[in-house]
């Protein structure tokens, strides 16, 4: 950790200071160089995508916001710097942090948020009465999915280790299949839609699970993931987009009490590497937060 000069906004940003960041799988992966063609670092590079802070300074041209707005955003794709006590972000990229939750819960909330409702919402457009399955529930993603995929009235399957389902039944699944001693192919059938969280070849082992002209859509395989298996279905990949309107529509969720936040683990900025190596194992259920020194 090191001290920098505050950030200054440019006309149409704010500087939030941050009073948490979640720690995100893509964090890592940058880390290692994983997404070169994504990310386009300049070094020293400062990781951290997602955040919930307060505003302390509105740049020329901003309309909507003012100093001392409590907020929540996702940085561009592509541009990082979470792990700070301030950024400069673009406005249209904010919404103001939904009312009923903390900001750790709110960073939580962020990305994730993000990701599940533009797969879901807007990519394969879940309906109600359809049949899910979504493929490692228990993550930060999957357990937002669950519970959006809940109130939309779809009939819900998870998979996640045998100690998270009492996690995902309390969230709203109507099934969870533990895919350390299940067959999950050879188990669920008939399914309207799959959203695939793990990525390679498990996300290439849930086209089973799909009806004839079922969706299928993944977040985990790389940009364009591996060939599909199957003719007979569609395969859709979310453009997860940055967009204060999108992060606006998670407050909305959050605040009629449709969503509620995963389960957390807070850490601090020292403990970066620890909770790096955490999210890094891949079985982290819910979020891992880091609440940033200097703020409450």
């Amino acid at each position: 950790m090191v001290d920098v000069p505050e950030p200054t906004p440019e006309p149409d940003q704010l500087i939030v200071g941050i009073h948490a960041a979640s720690i995100n799988p893509a964090d890592w992966k940058s880390r290692e160089g994983l997404r070169r063609e994504v990310v386009k670092a300049t070094f020293p590079h400062r990781l951290g995508r997602d955040f919930s802070g307060v505003v302390t300074k509105v740049g020329e041209g901003v309309d909507g916001f003012r100093e001392g707005d409590e907020v929540f955003a996702v940085l561009w794709r592509g541009t990082e710097g979470a792990y700070a006590e301030a950024v400069a972000i673009d406005a249209k990229l904010v919404a103001l942090k939904p009312r009923t939750v903390t900001h750790i819960e709110a960073a939580a909330l962020a990305l994730t948020g993000l990701t599940a409702l533009v797969a879901l919402e807007e990519t394969v457009a879940l309906q109600a009465k359809e049949k899910i399955l979504i493929v490692g529930g228990a993550g930060g993603v999957g357990s937002f999915a669950v519970q959006y995929a809940r109130q939309v009235g779809a009939h819900v399957v998870a998979t996640a280790r045998s100690l998270n389902h009492d996690y995902l039944l309390a969230l709203g699944a109507d099934e969870v299949i533990d895919y350390q001693s299940t067959d999950v192919a050879g188990t669920v059938h008939d399914c309207d839609v799959v959203f695939d969280t793990v990525g390679n070849e498990t996300y290439l082992g849930s086209f089973p699970c799909l009806k004839p002209g079922g969706r299928i859509t993944m977040i985990a395989s790389g940009a364009y993931g591996p060939e599909p298996p199957r003719d007979d279905v569609q395969v859709l990949r979310p453009d997860v987009v940055r967009d204060g309107k999108r992060m606006a529509r998670i407050a909305e969720l959050v605040d009629a009490g449709a969503i509620k936040p995963p389960e957390i683990q807070v850490m601090e900025l020292a403990d970066i590497v620890a909770a790096h190596n955490l999210i890094q194992t891949g079985h982290t259920r819910g979020k891992i937060v880091i609440e940033m020194l200097g703020t409450s």
